[in-house]
C-alpha cells in the first residue's frame, strides 16, 4: 500500500518522537490514517488508526432545525483564526471524570507549529468580545480532520461550538473539499449525520482527499442559505 505521505512529498522525520510529535510528525501520520491522543495518567501519546472510521459527509450534513434557527440569526460573532492556540487550550480540560484529557502538554506544541504553516484551523465563537466557543482540526489538502470542540454556556455560549461546526461544514464545502474526519463518533456527532466507514474505505477516501488541490483561503461565516459547492464523500 502507497503510504499518502509519499504523495504529498511528506516524509516521516528520521528522527521523529511518537512522544512529542512535531508539526511535520502529525501530518505524517494524519495522512497514513493516524492521529494521536494523550494519557495524563501515563503521560504518554497513543496513536490510533480505527476500524471502522467516523466520517461527517459533508453533503449529507444535518442541521438540527434548533440549530438552524440559532445558525440563521446568530447571536454569536463567528472568525477562524484568531485565537487558536486559546481554542485548543480551551478544548483540552477533562470533560468528566472518566473522559480524561487527552490534549495533553506534549501534543500542543505540535499543532501550533501546524497552524502557523497553515495546516491546524480554529473557528471560534464570540459574545461581546469574549471567546464563548469553538472548534479546532488539522487540514491536508481536501480533508479536514476534526480534533475537538468547546462551548462556555455560563458566558453565554451555548450551542457555540455546534454554530461553528455548521460554519466550518459550509466553509469546507465552499473550497470544495472531500472529507470531514471525526476519528470517533459518539451521540453529539451522530446528530448529524456522523457515520462510520470501514478503514480500506477510509484509506480510498483520504488519498483522493489529501491529494486534491483545496486551500483554506480567507474565510468567511456562510449561513445555511449560503451552502455552496459539491462534495462527493458518502458513507
Amino acid at each position: 500500500m502507497t503510504l499518502l505521505a509519499d504523495l504529498l512529498g511528506v516524509q516521516p522525520p528520521l528522527d521523529a518522537d511518537f512522544q512529542r510529535p512535531d508539526a511535520d510528525m502529525l501530518l505524517w501520520a494524519y495522512c497514513n490514517t493516524l492521529f494521536p491522543m494523550g494519557d495524563e495518567r501515563t503521560g504518554e501519546i497513543d496513536w490510533y488508526s480505527p476500524d471502522p472510521r467516523y466520517i461527517i459527509p459533508l453533503d449529507a450534513f444535518h442541521t438540527p432545525r434548533r440549530l438552524a434557527r440559532a445558525v440563521a440569526h446568530p447571536r454569536f460573532e463567528v472568525r477562524a483564526d484568531t485565537a487558536f492556540a486559546e481554542v485548543i487550550h480551551a478544548c483540552s480540560p477533562a470533560r468528566t471524570p472518566s473522559n480524561g484529557r487527552w490534549i495533553t502538554d506534549a501534543l500542543v506544541p505540535g499543532y501550533l507549529e501546524l497552524h502557523a504553516r497553515g495546516h491546524a484551523h480554529s473557528v471560534e465563537a464570540w459574545l461581546d468580545g469574549r471567546l464563548v466557543g469553538g472548534l479546532y482540526g488539522v487540514q491536508a489538502g481536501g480533508a479536514f480532520f476534526g480534533e475537538s470542540m468547546f462551548s462556555r454556556p455560563d458566558l453565554g455560549g451555548s450551542n457555540a461550538s455546534k454554530v461553528c461546526l455548521v460554519f466550518l461544514v459550509n466553509w469546507l464545502r465552499a473550497q470544495g473539499f472531500l472529507l470531514l474526519d471525526t476519528q470517533f463518533s459518539n451521540v453529539h456527532m451522530e446528530q448529524f449525520g456522523c457515520c462510520d466507514v470501514p478503514r480500506s474505505s477510509y484509506y480510498r477516501l483520504l488519498q483522493r482527499a489529501v491529494t486534491a488541490p483545496c486551500v483554506w483561503g480567507e474565510f468567511r461565516p456562510l449561513g445555511t442559505g449560503d451552502r455552496v459547492g459539491t462534495a462527493e464523500t458518502r458513507c
